[in-house]
This record gives structure tokens, sequence and C-alpha cells, in this order.
């Protein structure tokens, strides 16, 4: 096997735009991000629901629509 192959594993702080901050194994010493589970939408329970059934029946609609053709 190979030595010095894998880079060296820190202990990392992550800093989120939100201004929460929290420690997690990385190969970088220090990370800055955009958005974390505490302010994103789908922890925070601020996601919407996509009307998929809606979605599905104009595709068919479109499709009954080309078969006549």
């Amino acid at each position: 096997m190979k030595t010095d192959t894998h880079p060296p594993y820190h202990t990392a702080h992550v800093n989120c735009a939100c201004g929460n901050t929290f420690k997690v194994g990385s190969t970088k010493e220090r990370l800055d991000i955009e958005i974390c589970s505490k302010c994103h939408p789908f922890y925070t329970g601020g996601s919407k629901i996509i009307d998929t059934a809606g979605r599905v029946e104009r595709f068919k609609a479109r499709l009954a629509k080309k078969k006549k053709h």
C-alpha cells in the first residue's frame, strides 16, 4: 500500500451565513457556507409542497392532444 495518499483530517469550524457555527470533520480547517440546517426551509418548516398532480394532469392533456394529430 502507498503511504501518504490521503490528505490530513481536521476538526473544521463551519460558519453559516445565518450566524450559526458548528464543528465537523473535514480535510479543510475552516468552512464558510451559505445555508445550514438552522436556516434551510426544509428543516425550519418553511418548505412549500409542490402540486405534482396538476403538473401530471397538464402533461397528460398535452400528450392526448399530440396523439389526436
